[in-house]
């Protein structure tokens, strides 16, 4: 079974829609390259799915040690370079308890960097990852 089903709705804009629970997800050229960027780029997408993966294995990593990770929060920036045209490097910042030991914290950093995501992106785009604690 498909994991997501997509059209081409025009004016460089896409509809995918994820096939288990029907949630959409629409993209746009960013603004750069031609388009409107009033949704994600398909970058955009990949850069955000970086930071949430990690945040979702430090849940379960989380979970399983029981700790409450409620309120963490991220923020990503993509760096494009332009010849040719990808991602170079995303920059992810979490904001995450300050209650948190200092094993906790290494346990869940740990975590965060073995994320699916992380492992699966080229080894040319620099992952720059912070750790907040707050």
């Amino acid at each position: 079974m498909s994991t997501a089903t997509a059209r081409y709705a025009g004016h460089l804009r896409t509809e995918a829609t994820h096939v288990a629970s029907g949630n959409t997800i629409l993209t746009d050229a960013p603004v750069d390259n031609h388009g409107r960027g009033e949704a994600f780029s398909p970058t955009d997408l990949v850069s955000a799915a970086l930071g949430s993966c990690m945040m979702t294995i430090m849940g379960i990593v989380a979970e399983r040690h029981g700790l409450d990770l409620t309120g963490a929060s991220w923020d990503v920036t993509k760096h494009m370079l332009a010849e040719p045209r990808r991602i170079g490097q995303i920059d992810v910042t979490f904001r995450l308890p300050a209650t948190l030991t200092e094993k906790e914290q290494t346990i869940l950093e740990n975590a965060a960097r073995t994320c699916p995501v992380a492992l699966s992106l080229n080894p040319e785009i620099r992952q720059e990852v912070r750790f907040i604690y707050e």
